[in-house]
């Protein structure tokens, strides 16, 4: 059985980053609340999708900094996302959409985060 390397390079954790801080604006966007545990879903399922690994920890600790990102820096951006723009975000797959200029700004945060 092949081994998938825990340790993500920083292009596909800037990448996670950005998916999970997508998801938090939206979740908030559509409920008015900070969805730990949807956060803590979907990276899940991006890891497994995207056939990578991490350690519990790390996992927890870019759960907690897509929350504050999402929470905190997205407005200071000129980031708002609100309900009407909330499907922009993702593409019919449920991955970002990297041709909408929220997702890029949102990646920009995201890789000086890392």
């Amino acid at each position: 059985m092949k081994k998938v390397p825990s340790r993500l390079p920083p292009a596909k954790r800037a990448e996670l980053l950005c998916f999970l801080v997508a998801i938090a604006a939206a979740s908030y966007a559509l409920s008015a609340e900070w969805r730990v545990d949807h956060v803590v879903q979907c990276c899940r399922q991006w890891l497994a999708k995207n056939s990578a690994r991490m350690h519990w920890l790390e996992r927890l600790r870019i759960g907690q900094l897509a929350l504050k990102i999402a929470s905190q820096d997205l407005l200071n951006a000129g980031v708002a996302v609100r309900l009407s723009n909330v499907q922009a975000l993702f593409t019919s797959e449920l991955e970002l959409n990297e041709a909408s200029t929220m997702v890029q700004r949102m990646m920009v945060l995201c890789q000086e985060a890392i």
